[in-house]
């Protein structure tokens, strides 16, 4: 498998490149700067490019840039992207003194993304933190949502080299409102507990 990370610069992009190459996957990072994205691909085993060059002759794209970027860096890579399916991790987070929210937006960021592309767009891997990949396969499982069973099925492959779990097939596109609100959960319970907590899903079959 060969997966192009953009936003692989930043902290979760980095965790995820990391646990991927040690999967044997190959890793091309993606960002505006070249230069940078070579420079945090030096020390990973992967490659650095434009998002533009990244994005070309993968099996898979992850989007992993910040929430509110990602509408607008899907479609400036439309054209590049082509038919290649994406993977969305974006969640929209409010953040106040009463904790964090999800955002009001009725549709996913997922949803939304895929209505700039060509591509299948699939959700996931919202529940895990830059913090539990970084050192090794977090003891979680890992949730993943779309419509085209293709992109899905690319999507539960690379949740499964990441975690130690399960990668768990949680249902169509339209989950992932749901899956992007699970990580206001997750940071409020981190922030409550001081802890990097991941989520089980307890009752699934042997794998």
């Amino acid at each position: 498998m060969k997966v192009a990370l953009v936003g692989g610069t930043g902290s979760f992009g980095q965790a995820v490149a990391k646990r991927l190459v040690a999967a044997g996957v190959e890793v091309v990072i993606g960002s505006r700067d070249p230069k940078r994205a070579q420079e945090a691909a030096a020390g990973l085993g992967a490659r650095g490019a434009s998002n533009e060059d990244a994005v070309r002759n993968v099996d898979l794209v992850l989007l992993a840039v910040k929430a509110e970027g990602a509408v607008e860096t899907a479609r400036d890579l439309r054209s590049a992207i082509g038919t290649t399916p994406v993977l969305s991790v974006c969640a929209e987070l409010s953040f106040g003194p009463g904790g964090v929210k999800p955002t009001a937006e009725a549709t996913s960021i997922a949803e939304r993304i895929e209505a700039e592309l060509e591509a299948p767009v699939v959700a996931g891997l919202h529940s895990l933190a830059a913090a539990s990949l970084a050192a090794e396969p977090p003891d979680e499982d890992a949730l993943v949502c779309g419509d085209d069973p293709d992109a899905k099925a690319l999507a539960l492959d690379l949740a499964a080299r990441l975690v130690s779990g399960n990668a768990v097939d949680a249902g169509p596109l339209a989950s992932a409102r749901a899956l992007e609100g699970m990580t206001a959960v997750i940071v409020n319970v981190n922030r409550r507990y001081k802890t990097h907590a991941g989520l089980r899903v307890t009752g699934l079959p042997d794998r």
